[in-house]
């Protein structure tokens, strides 16, 4: 069979061929394209890691501006209490001031008040001891027909009063 005999000169030929492609493809893919395929790489690594280095130095500077803010916003909080407490402090203190103060015009007012009851009571009493001694001559007159003096009815009258 002549095909059988041509398998050799065949053979060698596509063996010819198929080293010359892989060859070509070797120097064509790997001496030119993946070269430049490394490049793209490693340039987007360096892009990468250029990325995440600013971001994190971006994250360590939001986070000192953070710290400071949160030291402002407690200094602030503390300002707020401190006038908070003063601002207490000076209406308790003038609470106390006013209250003091009434209840001194009460202690006055009170004092007088007690002053003019115990005049108002001995005037009242004294008018009392008068108009009942006079009404014990009255009564001594009409019931005995004698006269007793008036020194002797308020004597009897302040004696009666002080037993009662």
């Amino acid at each position: 069979m002549p095909q059988l005999a041509q398998l050799g000169l065949v053979l060698q030929s596509q063996l010819f061929w198929l080293l010359l492609t892989l060859a070509a493809i070797y120097f064509i893919a790997g001496r030119g394209i993946v070269p430049k395929v490394e490049d793209t790489v490693d340039a987007r690594d360096a892009q990468i890691a250029a990325d995440l280095a600013e971001a994190e130095r971006l994250r360590a500077e939001a986070d000192a501006d953070e710290e400071g803010w949160r030291t402002r916003m407690n200094e602030v909080h503390a300002a707020a209490a401190a006038q908070a407490a003063e601002a207490k402090a000076k209406a308790t203190a003038d609470a106390d001031k006013r209250i003091a103060k009434a209840n001194a015009d009460l202690a006055k007012k009170t004092a007088a008040a007690e002053a003019e009851l115990d005049a108002a009571r001995a005037s009242a009493l004294a008018e009392l001891e008068g108009v009942a001694a006079e009404a014990a001559r009255d009564i001594v007159a009409k019931l005995t027909g004698s006269t007793v003096t008036e020194a002797a009815a308020r004597k009897a009258v302040a004696g009666a009063m002080n037993r009662a």
